[in-house]
Formats: C-alpha cells, sequence, structure tokens
C-alpha cells in the first residue's frame, strides 16, 4: 500500500471525507474541486482518495489532485479488493473527528456535505437518502425491493442503504467489522451498537463519465449471504456492554439528548 500525504495538521473539530475510486479517471478532477468549492463551508477537513486497484489512470489523476489542493490525500493498493476494503483503509487513514463518506462517479453531491455537517449536531450520524434516483428504472426497482428485503431482516430503519453519502463520529468507525461488503450494512452495525441517526434527503445526479461497476444480478448472491451473516449475528449478539477488565471489547453507546426532529430519526 501506498500513501501519499499533502495537508496541514489537523485539529479540533475536523472533518475526513472518504472516496473509494475504482476506474474512476474522468471523475476524480471534477469531484475533488466541487468539494473545494465547499470547503468554506465546512469544517477543517482532509480528502482521502482510496484507489482501489485502477487499471486506468485514476492513480494518476489523484497524484495531480493532491498536487493542487493541499487537503487531498492519497492511497493505493493492488490488487481491487471491492468498495468495502477500499472504505475500510480510507476510514483506518482518517484523522478528523467527523467521517464523511462519497462515492467516487459524482452521483453524489458534494454540495450536500454542509447540510449534514450541520444535521450531526444532536446525533452519531446522518444518513443520506436519494429522494430522486437518476438510474435506469430497473435498478431504482431492485434498489426498492431490495431495501424491503434488508429493513426485514436488519430493522434498522434506513430508507437507502445504497446512498454512500453518509456522514458520522469517528467512534463509530469501532462499529465497523472488517468484512467484505460491510459498506452495505453500515446502519445496520450502528444501530445494532445503539447509535442515534437521522436521515435527511439528499440530491442525486446521473453518471456522466464511465460506466456503473455494479449490475443487480452480479451483487444479489452477495447480499443475500450477507444478509444472513447479520440475521445470524444479531440473534446472538449479547449488547453493548462495557468490556470485562483486561478484555477488549464494544465501545459504550454514545449518550446525548433526544433530537427535535424524531420524524428524521431511526429509532
Amino acid at each position: 500500500m501506498i500513501e501519499q500525504t499533502n495537508m496541514r495538521s489537523m485539529a479540533g473539530g475536523s472533518l475526513s471525507i472518504v472516496v473509494p475510486l475504482y476506474n474512476e479517471e474522468e471523475n476524480v478532477l471534477p469531484l475533488v474541486e466541487e468539494i473545494a468549492a465547499v470547503a468554506a463551508r465546512l469544517p477543517p477537513l482532509e480528502l482521502i482518495l482510496v484507489d482501489d486497484g485502477s487499471t486506468d489512470r485514476t492513480p494518476q489523476r489523484m497524484a495531480e489532485a493532491a498536487s493542487r489542493f493541499p487537503f487531498v490525500r492519497t492511497v493505493s493498493y493492488q490488487p481491487n479488493r471491492g468498495q468495502s476494503a477500499a472504505l475500510l483503509e480510507g476510514l483506518r487513514s482518517s484523522r478528523g473527528d467527523l467521517i464523511a463518506m462519497l462515492d467516487g462517479d459524482l452521483q453524489n453531491d458534494p454540495a450536500d456535505l454542509p447540510r449534514l455537517v450541520s444535521e450531526i449536531a444532536d446525533v452519531d450520524c446522518v444518513l443520506g437518502y436519494r429522494a430522486q434516483r437518476r438510474d435506469v428504472w430497473s435498478r431504482r426497482l431492485a434498489s426498492q425491493v431490495a431495501n424491503r428485503v434488508r429493513n426485514a431482516i436488519t430493522r434498522d430503519g434506513a430508507r437507502d442503504t445504497g446512498c454512500t453519502l453518509k456522514i458520522f463520529r469517528r467512534e463509530l468507525i469501532g462499529d465497523l467489522p472488517p468484512l467484505d461488503g460491510v459498506h452495505r450494512f453500515m446502519p445496520a452495525w450502528f444501530a445494532l451498537h445503539g447509535r442515534r441517526m437521522r436521515q435527511v434527503p439528499v440530491r442525486h445526479r446521473a453518471r456522466r463519465y464511465g460506466r456503473s461497476k455494479y449490475s443487480n444480478l452480479r451483487r444479489l448472491p452477495r447480499t443475500l449471504l450477507d444478509l444472513f451473516g447479520f440475521w445470524w449475528y444479531r440473534r446472538r449478539y449479547l449488547g453493548t456492554r462495557p468490556p470485562l477488565p483486561g478484555a477488549a471489547g464494544p465501545a459504550a453507546p454514545v449518550a446525548g439528548s433526544e433530537s427535535p426532529h424524531p420524524d428524521r430519526l431511526i429509532r
């Protein structure tokens, strides 16, 4: 793994934005420029671009972005290991008090980030949901069905788990197991640990460059297997408790006041 660092030292109240990339050479620089355009409305930030074994010129575009923008850090590795591995690698490299996640295909709008930051004041995590999907009808239909089935099993209440745009507090990183496919179940893992979550609508844009790396049929078997695995784990989960003396264990839930917007909370 190769990491390139090019940013000032981060202090309290900082934000790490993690973006996984796989063969997105045309999208890298436009995405970084859009984030730079809203940076003044965000806390002091670092942008972590994670190359998941791209075979095009994505690494070169990442290096160019790091040379132009001092808040950009890059992480690259071979071979391709999938979106979950890239996200977890970015989380390990992050240093911010808050963590935001974006897709690298420009379908998420960085202009939504300031609102997500403002909404996290009294919760642990803010989940974006795509109010108006800009995908083909077959993908929208598959997403609706998948979300209903997934919700019946995970009981996390998330209405659009496929939306990568999220922001959460740093301590929630410990809720995520190092599993392939964990990026599709982040709200479920957060809910299992008693985290307070809010959902807000975000913009969704049609893909302009490149093509999607996923298809409905291709990811269905993996999703079903992951659902079974989470169901098994939840049935045997003993709950979040302080660890035994001398033993490692999950962190206790973060305490806090109730939100003034209960309609947007996941209970």
